[in-house]
């Protein structure tokens, strides 16, 4: 079993306010379960005008939670009070507990009340009397009691360490002050450790109001967080809201069109049954009076050929003129507005999140940079992946393949046919060129980047301008700048297609090329602009 001591020590310990360090004074529980003084915590969540948050285990509350006095700890607490008391009123202290103990005192060493430099003694509150009334030791140097008073004595001269050099920062005595630090700034230890308690003070309240400062960030992205999470589910909410409104009505838009669709066709077929019918009852009418005069002309006798032709009246058929008649189908051509339909939905989607793009990531190339092609002022990093704008102009061979005025470079890898796909670090980049570009483009004059010079590209200028150069340029709105750009080229399909990674949202796309020959990536982190722009270009692994 654990000694009295020991449990006295165990209970002290479990009773004690983590806010106030001192024995509960009305213990109350919070919600998980952890307590506190019912005046610490109240005091504690009244400095937060918005989360109420435990000191220990930070968990937060959003309403404040009732308090009531824990009866049974306040019990506790009580009897540890008096066990406090107790043993501050009980036997003579002991060494080792902090305290410095009597060197006078015979039997049970009583606490110690000062310790005397001169003396080299710690005294209780009895033997410290003659210090108190003997003349000569009035003059004793007393100090808050100390153990180890041999170490406050300075080895070269014998005397008690009183002054503190300020240029050598060392403690010092009067002999001191004489001799090896004649010249130098002294002053009391008391003065001096004023002074750094002063200059301790204030870096703690440094301190405290850095904490606060972070503790107040903190609620502040708690806060943001809690918004995005609100707003987030919004988002989805009204994602699916939407996106079920526009599927119900496509549907209803669809069996709609399919009965237009079908009651015109119904109509067309009534009618053409119609013709049809009138038209055969006019052909049995000319069919009778063909036969008619087929039965009058079969002799061959002129006069009695001439007395059956004025002998019978054949009627005239009641026939239409029908040549004015025409039937046409255009009334089924939706084929094309459907067509644009498709078009136009699909662009409006890929532009808020492409679906398709997980499907093109399938399509992912190793792409690294050709230093050959590189401006002499850019650095490529010895794994080909990262392009940067450097200080110098490096002296390199002027190869043909080498672009000589701007600061381009092309990806060693090119592709000729079928589909490819590779995506882009701009992070913290101000300004950036990316595309792809035809390998017989022109690399030494000055170069305007456009499908018509075998260029499809997009570029940001200045962080918030970010354009697609088609020649015309097409300046492009998105939500926010995209921090990784994925690039796809369908070469049978004449399509490049820009994409903001993270977003998974398409930025622009050109369609309708017609690619004749080979395809390189294409890149330029632009100008430093004054270490603004110094983050590099990086071809990222495809996840």
């Amino acid at each position: 079993m654990a000694s009295a001591t020991t449990s006295s020590l165990i209970a002290e310990d479990n009773f004690l306010c983590s806010i106030c360090l001192d024995v509960f004074t009305k213990p109350v529980s919070i919600p998980c379960g952890h307590n506190f003084c019912l005046d610490c915590i109240t005091d504690y969540w009244d400095t937060n005008d918005t989360v109420m948050q435990c000191p220990l285990c930070k968990e937060n509350f959003y309403s404040r939670p009732m308090l009531r006095v824990n009866t049974f700890i306040a019990g506790m607490a009580a009897k540890v009070k008096k066990l406090i008391e107790e043993r501050s009123c009980g036997p003579p202290a002991k060494a080792g507990n902090g305290n410095v103990l009597c060197d006078m005192c015979t039997g049970a060493k009583l606490t110690a009340l000062k310790s005397c430099l001169v003396c080299f003694m710690s005294f209780c509150d009895t033997h410290l009397e003659p210090h108190q009334r003997i003349p000569a030791m009035k003059k004793h140097k007393l100090i808050q009691p100390v153990e180890n008073l041999e170490s406050r004595m300075c080895k070269a001269h014998d005397e008690p360490f009183e002054l503190f050099c300020k240029v050598d920062q060392m403690f010092a005595c009067e002999s001191c002050k004489n001799t090896d630090h004649k010249t130098h700034k002294m002053v009391s230890l008391e003065e001096e450790a004023q002074m750094r308690k002063t200059q301790l003070g204030i870096e703690k309240k440094s301190m405290d109001q850095m904490i606060q400062a972070r503790q107040q960030k903190i609620h502040e992205i708690q806060h943001s967080m809690e918004a995005s999470r609100n707003n987030a589910a919004k988002a989805l909410s009204y994602n699916m809201h939407v996106m079920t409104s526009v599927v119900d009505y496509i549907k209803r838009s669809q069996a709609e069109l399919t009965e237009v669709i079908e009651t015109k066709q119904k109509k067309i077929e009534t009618e053409t049954k119609g013709f049809i019918k009138e038209l055969e009852g006019e052909i049995l009418q000319i069919k009778q009076k063909s036969l008619q005069l087929n039965q009058v002309s079969l002799t061959d006798d002129a006069l009695m050929f001439l007395e059956n032709v004025l002998s019978i009246t054949i009627a005239s058929p009641h026939v239409k003129e029908w040549s004015d008649l025409t039937l046409t189908n255009d009334e089924f051509t939706v084929q094309g507005a459907l067509a644009m339909l498709e078009t136009t939905v699909r662009s409006e989607v890929r532009m808020l999140c492409d679906p398709d793009l997980k499907e093109m990531k399938r399509h992912a190339v190793d792409v690294t940079l050709d230093p050959d092609t590189a401006n002499p002022l850019l650095n490529i990093s010895s794994d080909g992946k990262r392009v940067t704008h450097g200080d110098r102009k490096r002296n390199l061979p002027n190869k043909p393949e080498r672009f000589e005025h701007v600061l381009n470079v092309l990806a060693k890898e090119g592709f000729s046919l079928g589909k490819f796909y590779y995506e882009v670090q701009v992070k913290d980049k101000t300004n950036w060129d990316l595309g792809v570009a035809n390998q017989s483009i022109n690399r030494k004059g000055d170069i305007r980047l456009s499908p018509k010079n075998g260029y499809w590209t997009i570029w940001l200028r200045n962080g918030t301008e970010l354009t697609a150069n088609a020649g015309p340029a097409v300046n492009l709105n998105v939500r926010e700048m995209p921090q990784k750009v994925g690039v796809f080229v369908d070469y049978e399909g004449g399509q490049v297609s820009f994409y903001d990674v993270d977003a998974r949202a398409c930025i622009f796309s050109f369609t309708g090329c017609n690619f004749t020959e080979k395809l390189f990536p294409f890149f330029s982190p632009c100008a430093n602009d004054g270490d603004k722009n110094s983050a590099p270009l990086i071809i990222t692994p495809v996840k």
